[in-house]
């Protein structure tokens, strides 16, 4: 016998095995830990600054709303004394801007050149055009660590909106602390593998001793030597083994030559009995199909059996059964009746003895519809993208090859030029924001952060902006209970679908016309409406206007700068606030758009 490779040992295997067990489980009890701790770290020291922005904000509040004379100190002395005494080593900076983007105070001293000029902050303008909190982490280019930045709106009692606080933390640490402990983690998984590689190798040895002599066994069955016995080392398992081992040594040598071509067979239909499979005898005619088979191919095992499978599968007229036989790709077969498509991708293979003899054929049905589906999207989809970009693109390059042929010493053109390729590049970049979205929908990715919200206050503070902002002369009208409907929802996610249907409702209603805005409440739900005087959708297009890249009018919503995805994102976004969408629409009438919302009835005083 020659020498047993070290590296192939089943014994080392256990060992490897047991090891990398053992690692997995840690790094995963690893990584959950960390990951959990990193959250609980980063939440108390994003509380703790809330908390004190709290109290900053009142002492601010109370600073600005505050009647002075002129012997009194200046608004602008008092809040940096204010900020002076809030200052920390978790705070950098604090900063207060009025509703004007000036900056009324900081708490660092360098920067009190900066009292009374215009903030020029991105998430301060944000905050205060928004009257909203806002937060973002970066890294500062200076001292290359993170920076965690929260704005907190100043809000007077009666509703007044004075300005927003800026507020600079040092979250560093909180990495800082993370890597300490990570260290230890990873001290005490090296130590804990050093233990578990030495247990490991005392358990292999209690496995592996049977299965090597199991393996003799078997390597002197291979000879034709049935004779040897298996010796059991205990009850167990194993024991169990070795005990069946010498139960099969006896009555493999009485049914090795009568089983071996039925195995053969058995086999073959056995490993494919998740789809369907049917089996010929060697003349081509079948003589074994199952169940799925039978439906897939709509027929009863009574008709099938003994007839040609050519014929069965209505390959008849361009295949012969010798045909099949040399058939090595699979080939797509087309059931597809009136109302139900069917496609099924069969392959074949031979059932034959050793000497080459061609006992039968084997053919697996595997229903291939789906996927067909799934593909034809995929190409609808390519081309839908294809089609979208080559628009903007085609355009782009038309007018920057005219800017390259001289357009741009022209003052008249050049800035025309300029404006539509600045105009064409948002909207590709649009379509492409959309389609992360979309994606991350898909792969459900997308994660809610729900609040309760008073639905009333949430839907008119909407509709006043847009009255604010609209272009052209048009008339809302609303229709809302004065009633309090609290919903759970994610307030970002759902101003994303209102915005998009008002938008729409804008972009196709007439100069004079209507926008209406309803709600009611329907089992248990509250229904919303928005309704247009526009163009309105034809009967047979209603339904698919929540399709991707699906648009009745391609050529307007182009000009536009629709992407075709914004109702296909409120569909999404909709379904996965628990309400349904849907539209209805006369064509030069108008359309209304419905969608519905889980709700919560104000009890008289369990939110306040």
């Amino acid at each position: 016998m020659s020498k047993f490779n070290f590296l192939k040992s089943i014994h080392v295997k256990f060992v490897l095995i047991y090891i990398l067990l053992i690692l997995l489980a840690m790094q995963i009890i690893g990584l959950y830990f960390a990951q959990q701790l990193e959250e609980t770290l980063k939440g108390n020291f994003e509380n703790s600054i809330e908390d004190r922005m709290e109290i900053i904000e009142f002492s601010v509040r109370e600073e600005m709303i505050k009647e002075r004379t002129e012997e009194s100190l200046t608004l602008e002395q008092t809040l940096r004394t204010v900020l002076y005494g809030f200052k920390s080593d978790d705070i950098s900076e604090i900063r207060v801007v009025n509703t004007r983007y000036s900056i009324l105070a900081s708490s660092v001293i360098e920067n009190q050149a900066l009292i009374g000029q215009r903030s020029t902050n991105d998430l301060v303008r944000q905050s205060i055009i928004g009257e909203i909190g806002l937060e973002q982490t970066y890294v500062d280019p200076d001292s290359e660590e993170r920076i965690w930045v929260r704005t907190l709106p100043i809000v007077a009692a009666g509703g007044e909106f004075l300005g927003t606080l800026y507020v600079v933390a040092e979250i560093e640490n909180v990495y800082d602390q993370m890597d300490d402990i990570n260290s230890i983690l990873a001290v005490g998984t090296a130590i804990s593998l050093v233990i578990t590689a030495i247990l490991g190798i005392l358990v292999a040895q209690t496995i592996s001793r049977p299965i090597v002599d199991m393996r003799r066994q078997a390597q002197a069955m291979a000879k034709g030597n049935f004779s040897r016995k298996v010796r059991v080392y205990s009850d167990d398992e194993i024991g169990q083994l070795a005990r069946a081992f010498n139960h099969l040594t006896n009555r493999l040598q009485e049914s090795q030559q009568s089983t071996e071509s039925e195995r053969r067979k058995l086999a073959s239909v056995l490993s494919n009995m998740t789809d369907g499979v049917l089996s010929t005898d060697r003349r081509g005619r079948i003589i074994l199909i199952n169940d799925p088979a039978l439906q897939l191919l709509n027929v009863s095992r009574e008709t099938v059996i003994n007839r040609p499978v050519t014929s069965i599968l209505g390959l008849d007229e361009e295949y012969t059964f010798e045909d099949l036989i040399d058939m090595k790709e699979a080939i797509t077969l087309d059931f597809s009746s009136y109302d139900q498509s069917t496609l099924l991708r069969t392959t074949f293979s031979v059932i034959q003895k050793e000497t080459g003899f061609v006992n039968g054929l084997i053919a697996v049905l595997h229903d291939n519809t789906e996927q067909e589906k799934i593909d034809m999207e995929r190409r609808e989809f390519v081309a839908n993208v294809s089609h979208e970009l080559r628009t903007p693109l085609t355009t782009m390059r038309s007018y920057l090859e005219a800017l390259a042929d001289g357009a741009w010493q022209d003052p008249d053109l050049a800035p025309n030029f300029l404006n539509v390729t600045q105009t064409e590049t948002e909207r590709m970049i649009r379509l492409v924001n959309d389609l992360l979205k979309l994606s991350k929908m898909d792969s459900s990715e997308t994660e809610l952060s729900k609040e309760m919200v008073e639905f009333n206050v949430f839907f008119n503070r909407i509709i006043d902006r847009f009255e604010m902002s609209k272009s052209h002369k048009v008339d809302f009208e609303r229709h809302l209970p004065k009633e309090q409907y609290f919903v759970e929802i994610d307030p970002d996610k759902l101003t994303q679908v209102i915005d998009n249907i008002i938008s729409n409702a804008l972009k196709y209603s007439p100069k004079g016309g209507k926008v209406r805005f309803d709600m009611t409440v329907e089992e248990g739900s509250l229904l919303i409406q928005i309704s247009d005087q526009g163009m309105g959708i034809p009967k047979e297009n209603v339904d698919r206007i929540f399709d991707r890249f699906y648009r009745v009018d391609r050529a307007r919503s182009r000009e536009m700068g629709g992407t075709g995805l914004g109702l296909a994102i409120s569909k999404e976004m909709i379904n996965a606030h628990g309400g349904v969408i849907w539209a209805e629409s006369k064509f030069g009438k108008g359309t209304n758009i419905f969608f519905t919302l889980p709700f919560e009835m104000d009890d008289g005083g369990e939110w306040d």
